[in-house]
């Protein structure tokens, strides 16, 4: 699978098991006769933070999966950006952690 699919593929899990938490603690919270809308709110309020811990390895290859991602296009668009100049790939790559230098400050 290439990257992009990894990438949504982890997403989509990771989404799917912290909403699946959040209905668990909910159903449990209704079968003891808690009101559904104070066990929905329970439910998010306990199975959110939970699920960050529960699901930290999915977290985790998707922080990662964005990165590599967000690094990408930042490589694209120094590479448009350059060629926008009119600089070739060359002056481009050399050029570019000085840009990225100069917007973190």
């Amino acid at each position: 699978m290439s990257e992009r699919q990894h990438l949504a593929r982890d997403l989509t899990l990771y989404l799917l098991a912290r909403f699946g938490l959040i209905v668990v603690v909910a159903l449990v919270l209704v079968l003891v006769k808690v009101p559904l809308l104070v066990a929905l709110a329970v439910g998010i309020v306990v199975g959110l933070p939970v699920g960050l811990l529960a699901f930290r390895k999915l977290n985790v290859r998707v922080t990662a999966g964005l990165a590599a991602r967000n690094e990408r296009r930042a490589r694209e668009r120094a590479k448009l950006r350059a060629q926008l100049r009119g600089e070739s790939e060359t002056d481009a790559e050399q050029e570019e952690p000085v840009s990225q230098a100069s917007e973190q400050e």
